[in-house]
């Protein structure tokens, strides 16, 4: 069985990305970032996922990203809230990108997987529905792999570890659709930027409006709970009807 390393948020992508992998008869190793984020819900998620999908290992990396803050995610900087998912799209970079964090959680996925000789690495991005970060679009991958190949022995000697975005290109909820078949729980994820103290989803952050409008798109209902009433359909354009 050849190994796998899957980078895993706990959130409704990176949960399905390891329901892909293991369909695709990998043996999984999971690795999750405990990097200064606002909450430890998205963890606890994480760790519901490894356990659902019975990966071999489970590592959790402590980095400290908050030192450098830059957004709102590692910094005390003021959550921004919408109202509809299409003010998202088409919008400058939002505040709650983390400078180089997909750079920085696959070069550690990189390093594991030369150690354990895995050849493939699963990252959760999407270039449809998502917030206009610039690490999550097909030629951010492709550049990275061009790196991975160049920068690590294994590919030198003739064994690239293969870099595999397998939501690239899905919408939200393509992406949901993929993964009721492969039967994922999405109770078990959690997708909120900014939950309420008792651990409810806001509702109105990019990733919650975002997951609010795939699964409204798919025709699933959403397991989540929100602190905001969930719309129950849609606009033609896609927007929720208040």
């Amino acid at each position: 069985m050849e190994k796998c390393v899957v980078l895993t948020s706990g959130g409704l992508d990176s949960t399905t990305t390891l329901a892909i992998a293991k369909s695709l008869g990998f043996e999984l190793y999971a690795l999750t970032f405990d990097y200064g984020q606002r909450h430890r819900r998205e963890i606890n998620s994480a760790k519901k996922a490894a356990q659902c999908f019975a990966v071999k290992e489970h590592r959790i990396i402590v980095i400290n990203l908050r030192s450098f803050g830059g957004s709102a995610l590692t910094d005390d900087i003021t959550m921004p809230v919408r109202e509809k998912p299409g003010h998202i799209n088409g919008n400058p970079i939002p505040i709650t990108y983390v400078p180089a964090r997909n750079t920085i959680f696959l070069a550690y996925a990189l390093a594991w997987a030369e150690v354990i000789k895995a050849h493939d690495i699963f990252i959760g991005v999407s270039a449809l529905d998502y917030s206009g970060y610039p690490d999550c679009r097909p030629e951010y991958i492709g550049a990275f792999q061009k790196m991975a190949d160049l920068a690590t022995k294994e590919a030198v000697e003739g064994n690239p570890v293969r870099i595999r975005a397998p939501l690239i290109s899905l919408s939200k909820a393509d992406t949901i659709r993929r993964g009721i078949e492969l039967g994922v729980d999405y109770s078990i994820t959690h997708s909120c930027y900014n939950p309420t103290p008792s651990g409810l989803a806001c509702g109105a952050c990019d990733s919650c409006l975002l997951r609010r409008k795939g699964f409204l798109e798919a025709g699933i209902e959403d397991p989540a709970t929100y602190a905001r009433p969930i719309p129950t359909k849609l606009h033609p354009q896609g927007n929720r009807v208040s």
